[in-house]
């Protein structure tokens, strides 16, 4: 028999406790802040870490959202036109020190991230999410406000966008704080299946 999908609303900052009653499979609609980082941004942050610099954000608690966002320039600040994920397993040598480091409580991608992200939400009580690719602008209607962005010297989608969202979701928990990592049973399940 199988147990009934969860359905979490749950705002920033994240406290770990929070984060370990989730699990896979469980939805998540998230209110609060949003840190955009794609690849430059990855590598920037473990520069800045690794040299002892502070980081132009304080991450503890915030959700790392693996975008790099559609924006207009306005007269006064910036709009999201689109915000849809991009494809995490690049980050995957990094995300494992920036959960650490920084206190990120949730990562959010699509397709999926590997064994050291999954040691890391274990380690330090942390979750991925995917959000549905193709979706940006339903990512964008979630978005209220643009408190600021950082790094724009790395491009528009390279820099850190830090976004103000509101039921932001639904998020699908594919890896949680026990470092069950749901793409990794389908790829063996797969790979067992093909060997048969």
């Amino acid at each position: 028999m199988t147990s009934a999908v969860r359905e979490y609303h749950l705002r920033t900052p994240l406290t770990e406790g929070v984060i370990r009653k989730l699990r896979v499979g469980d939805i998540v609609y998230l209110s609060g802040t949003v840190v955009t980082a794609r690849d430059a941004a990855h590598k920037r942050i473990l520069e800045y870490l690794r040299s002892g610099r502070r980081l132009p954000i304080d991450m503890n608690g915030l959700a790392l959202y693996h975008c790099g966002p559609l924006v207009r320039k306005l007269e006064r600040g910036w709009e999201v036109l689109s915000a849809g994920p991009t494809t995490s397993a690049r980050m995957e040598d990094y995300e494992h020190e920036i959960i650490k480091e920084l206190g990120v409580r949730m990562i959010i991608g699509k397709g999926g991230m590997f064994e050291k992200t999954a040691m890391a939400c274990r380690e330090y009580g942390a979750v991925y999410c995917i959000f549905t690719g193709g979706a940006g602008v339903l990512a964008a209607r979630a978005i209220t406000s643009i408190e600021r962005v950082e790094w724009l010297d790395l491009g528009v989608p390279e820099a850190l966008w830090v976004l103000r969202v509101e039921k932001f979701g639904p998020l699908f928990v594919t890896i949680d704080s026990t470092g069950r990592n749901l793409h990794q049973e389908i790829m063996e399940k797969v790979l067992r299946k093909i060997n048969l």
